[in-house]
């Protein structure tokens, strides 16, 4: 339940961003597309910030980014961390 929770609440925040575009998911991940933005400079960003997300170098998912459902405290971290790169 602590999952599922926090994974709607992460969709959330993510939807808020309007360079992404969250897909549904019930999964322990949520798969972003990302608009007019580079996604491996958001994995990039985010990985010298010591956050690790999933991204991905292939035609079928160009431009997209994975990220993991993990504590509250992650996705807090993760949000402010998004709000310094995506809103510059």
């Amino acid at each position: 339940k602590a999952i599922v929770a926090e994974r709607q609440r992460l969709f959330d925040r993510l939807a808020g961003f309007r360079k992404l575009k969250p897909r549904p998911s019930e999964a322990n991940f949520i798969l972003c597309s990302v608009i007019d933005h580079d996604a491996e400079r958001i994995y990039q960003e985010l990985k010298r910030q010591g956050i690790l997300i999933r991204y991905f170098n292939t035609p079928l998912l160009k431009n997209y980014i994975r990220i993991s459902v993990g504590k509250p405290e992650h996705t807090d971290a993760l949000v402010a961390a998004l709000n310094d790169i995506l809103l510059k």
